[in-house]
């Protein structure tokens, strides 16, 4: 089993940066695949970003790509989200998740998952 904890959430004026981090425990994430999904009110969960264990693959959302930064630091077995240059449409919940070799994209493969932290960017 794998326990994931969100932190980093908070209320941002547009413009602003923001760097979300996922703290895990009961095992290493240095061999799970793990991805940010978010959540705003009324809608379904999205894909924001994810990589790969093996560091060969990272992928992210067209709406994210050139704002934001997906990194892991498998000595502290946490993973982050740096968030630069932030819209309001970047409110949401978000999630991380870490999963063995899921689409990247889809929310289904993904195994386990923390309870998220809420961003709510001011415009």
């Amino acid at each position: 089993q794998v326990q994931l904890v969100e932190s980093g959430g908070g209320l941002v004026q547009a413009g602003g940066s923001l760097r979300l981090s996922c703290a895990a425990s009961g095992r290493s994430l240095s061999s799970y695949d793990m991805g940010w999904f978010r959540q705003a009110p009324g809608k379904e969960r999205e894909f924001v970003a994810a990589n790969r264990w093996t560091g060969g693959s990272t992928a992210y959302a067209d709406s994210v790509k050139g704002r934001f930064t997906i990194s892991r630091d498998n000595a502290k077995n946490t993973v982050y989200l740096q968030m630069n240059s932030l819209k309001a449409e970047d409110t949401a919940v978000y999630y991380c998740a870490a999963g063995r070799k899921p689409t990247l994209a889809r929310s289904l493969e993904y195994d386990y998952w923390g309870q998220g932290t809420q961003v709510t960017v001011s415009s």
